[in-house]
């Protein structure tokens, strides 16, 4: 098969049957990887999340959802103060410790903020957050929250495509 050629569209309607096309369909959308940390009274915890999205400049707001379905969820539905981390292209290691371990903040280097929340340090971006709100969205929640403080730094993004893990590249 010529990998240029286009391949013909596969088209559905999403329902309970098919929910691996409609998975793959969502993944066509290129998007970058954060790390969403708090605190909790089993110590700190974080998740990998690829569903964030900044939603407004004032108030500087941003939101992300979490999975209902997650073992980790307890932590995060109700979190009042969470600091979600842009990864960058060479923190795969800390992206994938995350997937696998709620508790992988207890094996790397991270200091609190004034709210008590684990920051990972040299991500691309941190934003400190407030929850606002919370929204049903299907099987998942959609939390807003309100960014209290920001950091960046330059450097290659962390990104996600079908499965697999690349870059997006500074020009």
């Amino acid at each position: 098969m010529n990998a240029l050629a286009p391949q013909m569209p596969v088209a559905f309607q999403p329902d309970p049957e098919n929910t691996r096309l409609l998975r793959d369909a969502f993944g066509r959308f290129a998007t970058g990887i954060t790390v969403v940390t708090a605190d909790s009274a089993d110590g700190p915890v974080g998740i990998t999340a690829n569903s964030f999205s900044s939603v407004s400049l004032e108030p500087a707001m941003v939101l992300w959802a979490p999975g209902k379905t997650s073992r980790r969820f307890p932590y995060f539905e109700k979190a009042e103060h969470y600091a979600i981390h842009v990864l960058a292209a060479d923190q795969t290691d800390l992206c994938t410790g995350f997937a696998k371990d709620v508790f992988a903040l207890n094996h790397i280097k991270h200091d609190r903020n004034a709210e008590g929340v684990p920051i990972i340090p040299n991500c691309l971006a941190r934003f400190e957050c407030k929850r606002v709100a919370g929204f049903d969205g299907g099987d998942h929640v959609i939390v807003l929250g309100e960014v209290l403080r920001a950091e960046m730094r330059d450097g290659d993004a962390l990104a996600f495509y079908a499965g697999k893990y690349g870059q997006f590249a500074q020009q």
